[in-house]
């Protein structure tokens, strides 16, 4: 019956099933940085975004930034796609969101508000043509950090083609009119944003891929020398039974 009603809910079953293939890795060394920003370049120039350079790389000074976690999504070892997330507060308020959006960010973080903002999402064009799940799966990242950091709000700058996405996964609204994104020739973004806090059980129920557990989010998030390099999805009980 569900699937009448739903007829995303096979693909997120699917998705659940692609956790045994799926490997998040938090990038750090200069070599994977590398290819990350080769795979942005990829998949901007790909969707038309951008337009091609000699030096076949996307990045920016917020890939430096203290409060950001780049994370690279491997499929039975390759790299597939790449999520930056962000966690913004009144102390530390680095990220393009900021600099597009302060006038409607920077008075919530003068009240103490914590934001994650997930930024530069691409997927290899080739390698997602075969994974419909991938979306979620490296999505999952930021929701796994919302709890991880206990955040207030979830943040998405958001190409108008998308949005449809974040709001019917996240049930984020805009907050924001469509501003231009530095490099981005052909199209605008808006800043979407949902109260993580208030809509977190309801997502987990319609998206149960999205559950975690404390070790989990642990490994992905706590800075140490002692943090593994790789870690693979925790298929936690909510989403087992949607399986």
């Amino acid at each position: 019956m569900s699937s009448q009603v739903e007829p995303r809910r096979p693909s997120l079953v699917r998705g659940a099933a692609l956790f045994d293939r799926i490997d998040y890795r938090l990038i750090e060394t200069p070599e994977d940085r590398e290819s990350i920003y080769l795979l942005r370049y990829k998949a901007y120039l790909n969707s038309g975004l951008i337009l091609p350079s000699e030096t076949r790389r996307v990045c920016d000074v917020y890939d430096d930034a203290p409060n950001v976690w780049i994370f690279g999504v491997y499929v039975d070892g390759e790299l597939c796609s790449s999520v930056r997330i962000h966690v913004l507060t009144s102390e530390c308020r680095m990220s393009y969101s900021t600099e597009l959006y302060g006038d409607v960010l920077h008075r919530r973080l003068d009240r103490g508000e914590v934001f994650v903002d997930p930024a530069r999402l691409a997927a290899d064009p080739e390698k997602a043509k075969g994974l419909p799940e991938l979306p979620y799966l490296t999505l999952r990242l930021a929701y796994l950090a919302c709890e991880y950091f206990n955040a207030d709000t979830g943040l998405a700058m958001v190409r108008p083609d998308h949005q449809p996405f974040y709001r019917r996964v996240f049930l984020h609204e805009p907050v924001a009119e469509p501003r231009a994104f530095p490099g981005w020739h052909t199209m605008k973004t808006s800043l979407m944003a949902s109260d993580f806090q208030n809509l977190r059980e309801k997502v987990l129920t319609r998206f149960p891929i999205m559950r975690s557990n404390a070790f989990e989010r642990r490994m992905l998030f706590e800075r140490s020398s002692q943090r593994k390099a790789a870690l693979r999805p925790v298929l936690v009980a909510g989403a087992a039974a949607q399986a």
